[in-house]
């Protein structure tokens, strides 16, 4: 009897919890099943690098997920031929930027800087700087390793749509990887500040020559530049590469595509009458110089540089993601919406260590704002302000102060 009681209570929960799944909205029911998440690692070409060179590369038609898809996240590395991680003191990672193009069918394969403007169309992002400017669709620097780059379900950033593909193009993507081999050198710092002087350049890649108060920056550190070594020191070449780990979704009805939205605390845009924030009208520089406290006259308790600019949104939506990009030195970066409200705070996270991931004194990663849906909605219009810090107990050349957002157009 009491064995008939047992079966008869297990059936009966089964038969409740069958119910129960099938009274699901069919959204919650049928996700899971729909948002099958792919992986694929990936190592871009490679670049040879010696102690105090660098390389500034755009490598084009990389390996990359295809199809129409939802991209989810993307991380990636320096690595050497046997896939060994390589510290920053060693290399490092000025940045990554992975950038879309549409290129004409048949000259795909085609390294992008060699064709004619018109075999090719920019599939930049939503915005807001200038064209040829912070185009990317994901980019980071020194922080790669420990910064989150996991957009939350069910957010996606949508590629491949077949309707968007401009008729007698394809869809490809670039990347463009900026290292430098600091083995050897004689100043770490100033070699991955691009110092000028360090580099011994006084004009730039084209030929222009350099403002007498350019001191450093990405005008004086690009590709086939060699930082000054320590004398007598030798040391080989090493064939290395970028690692990247990409994450993806098959693109479905349940998933909300985001888009990329990229500020530049640099930017001298400036508000008029007519204004419409539009991408012609803003002039990001991307980097910029900070001054000692001591040498400015403005030193104080905490000799802080703040840098900060009033933008333009051209779009509305909901914030779903946030991160900012600064180099050693930097103290933290925000975004305010009207009001002063607090969009996204992003914090440099500096290593402690010897290891690939926690370098002593480098910037292995950012804080990254995941905001509960609908809590932070951005207008139309709306003003933001985007804030910058540094320390300025000391002079520091060719830093940035970016911040990267994602933003749904409607919640899910």
């Amino acid at each position: 009897m009491l064995r008939e009681m047992k079966t008869f209570n297990l059936g009966w929960l089964l038969f409740a919890a069958v119910l129960l799944i099938s009274a699901l909205p069919f959204s919650q029911a049928s996700r899971s099943k729909q948002h099958k998440v792919k992986t694929g690692v990936f190592r871009s070409p490679q670049f040879v690098l010696g102690p105090g060179s660098v390389a500034n590369k755009l490598f084009s038609n990389i390996d990359f997920p295809r199809g129409h898809i939802a991209l989810k996240s993307f991380d990636a590395a320096v690595v050497d031929e046997s896939g060994n991680p390589i510290p920053l003191y060693d290399t490092y990672l000025h940045h990554w930027l992975v950038l879309k193009f549409y290129v004409r069918k048949g000259l795909e394969n085609q390294d992008i800087s060699k064709l004619n403007n018109s075999d090719y169309i920019s599939g930049r992002n939503s915005g807001i700087c200038q064209d040829g400017a912070l185009d990317q669709f994901f980019g980071l620097g020194s922080e790669t390793r420990r910064t989150k780059t996991r957009i939350p379900d069910p957010y996606g950033i949508e590629i491949g749509n077949p309707t968007k593909i401009p008729s007698g193009f394809v869809e490809t993507w670039g990347l463009n990887v900026h290292a430098i081999d600091t083995r050897g050198v004689e100043d770490r710092t100033g070699c991955t500040e691009c110092r000028c002087n360090l580099y011994n350049v006084t004009k730039e890649e084209d030929g222009t020559p350099l403002s007498p108060n350019y001191d450093g920056g990405l005008s004086c550190c690009y590709d086939g530049t060699k930082c000054r070594l320590k004398d007598g020191f030798i040391g080989i070449e090493r064939n290395l590469y970028l690692q990247y780990t990409v994450k993806w979704i098959d693109m479905n009805s349940l998933i909300v595509p985001v888009n990329i939205y990229i500020f530049d605390v640099s930017d001298t845009w400036k508000k008029s009458r007519n204004s419409t924030g539009i991408n012609s009208e803003h002039n990001c520089q991307v980097e910029y110089q900070v001054e000692s406290c001591r040498a400015t006259g403005s030193a104080n308790d905490k000799c802080i540089d703040a840098k900060s600019v009033s933008l333009e949104m051209p779009f509305g939506g909901y914030l779903v993601y946030g991160v900012a990009h600064q180099h050693a030195g930097g103290t933290g970066s925000a975004l305010y919406g009207k009001d002063g409200r607090s969009l996204c705070s992003s914090i440099p996270i500096y290593g402690t260590g010897e290891e690939a991931g926690n370098e002593n004194g480098y910037i292995v990663g950012m804080s990254t704002c995941y905001p509960k849906p609908g809590t932070k909605k951005i207008s139309k219009g709306e003003t933001l302000i985007l804030e910058s810090n540094y320390s300025s107990i000391k002079q520091h050349t060719g830093v940035m102060g970016l911040f990267y957002i994602l933003v749904a157009e409607t919640l899910a």
